[in-house]
């Protein structure tokens, strides 16, 4: 079991956003939950995979709704929490990211530090993901269900017992969080301790602590984050295009990028609901989910969410390979489905293949 300070939970914030693929939710607001909670007196713990015992409940906590929505209350998420443990009839023992990202995975952190328990080094993605089902554990048939699903303030409850399939879970979760100003909060997916172990995404917080520290402490902050997490500077630009809009609870942007430097020859255009979710260079496919499309700050190294571009900016995109089980055929079946329904019709193709393809030469290994 660790004890975070607050300075390791700024950290987990700008860590976790570089995962996010430009989503998961404003950074700044993770700070705010950071600087309230450490404020009002509450220790945020956490305990390894390997120490949770296999009888164990863990729940999956999380925000859910359009990127630009998003509002937080903490004692409505901890009355999800509750509600969910009293629908089932048990006492969680940690609560569990269900994505890496600035603003959600700190809720996760801050339901469980409220409700006086950990929580679990671990997350269900490994990056922000668009939709509530696109999890590592609907890979391996973990049910979604029984789930909570309240507004920001847990005026409106409901409790959904089943459904027929993850994907039917999401689309609840979805038109509630569109009914209640695009926003809500759902407690869901009770892991067993056993589960814990195998399904999600490994010491997933504590490698963006490390990140977040890099990005702090490095001189050349963008390129310590590359070498921590094996991704590659896509590009480099200024936004010279960009739209956005808010409608069945996600946030659609599409931005167009002209180069700078270096890249002063080239253009880059990339598509995001809620995450960035394919990236184009020169017209050709530089990038796509589930491989992980971050817009940065080009100085400092900081994640910059896709909602808040705007014309003018100067961002630099890079690339961070997604965890090995997005890369298996079932993962890769998941993501097809979401990237089509956003009208992205490219087969993927992992990022350092692509990058290969740009060079001509054979597949270098990621940084």
């Amino acid at each position: 079991m660790r004890t975070l300070t607050h300075q390791e939970l700024l950290d987990l914030v700008d860590g976790a956003a570089i995962f996010s693929a430009g989503g998961g939710g404003d950074p700044e607001v993770g700070h705010e939950i950071v600087d309230r909670l450490t404020s009002s007196g509450y220790t945020a713990r956490m305990v390894a995979p390997s120490e949770v015992p296999d009888i164990a409940k863990v729940v999956n906590f999380a925000c859910v709704g359009a990127t630009t929505s998003l509002e937080y209350d903490s004692d409505a998420a901890v009355k999800a929490l509750k509600i969910l443990e009293e629908h089932v009839g048990f006492s969680a023992f940690a609560t569990i990211s269900v994505e890496l990202g600035g603003f959600n995975t700190l809720v996760a952190v801050d339901v469980a530090a409220r409700h006086g328990i950990p929580v679990v080094d671990a997350d269900g993605a490994g990056r922000s993901v668009p939709e509530v089902h696109l999890k590592v554990y609907t890979i391996d048939g973990i049910p979604l269900t029984p789930m909570v699903v309240t507004d920001v303030h847990a005026k409106n409850v409901v409790v959904v017992r089943e459904t027929a399939n993850a994907k039917a879970a999401e689309r609840i979760a979805r038109v509630l969080a569109a009914e209640w100003n695009h926003s809500a909060y759902t407690a869901r997916r009770i892991l067993t301790g056993a589960q814990v172990k195998t399904s999600p995404i490994q010491l997933s917080l504590s490698r963006s602590i490390r990140v977040g520290e890099a990005l702090r402490k490095a001189a050349m902050p963008l390129e310590a984050v590359l070498k921590e997490t094996g991704g590659f500077k896509l590009f480099e630009g200024i936004a010279d295009d960009v739209s956005q809009r808010t409608e069945e609870g996600f946030t659609f942007i599409n931005a167009r990028l002209r180069g700078t430097g270096e890249y002063s020859k080239s253009t880059v255009r990339f598509a995001a609901k809620n995450e960035v979710l394919v990236a184009y260079r020169d017209e050709k496919l530089a990038a796509i989910a589930p491989d992980i499309i971050t817009p940065v700050d080009p100085e400092k190294g900081k994640c910059i969410t896709a909602e808040k571009i705007k014309q003018g900016d100067k961002l630099a995109i890079i690339v961070l390979p997604a965890p090995q089980k997005w890369r298996t055929s079932k993962g890769l079946e998941m993501w097809r489905d979401v990237l089509q329904r956003a009208g992205i019709a490219e087969e993927y193709v992992p990022a350092e293949k692509l990058a290969a393809r740009r060079k001509g030469c054979p597949s270098p290994m990621l940084m």
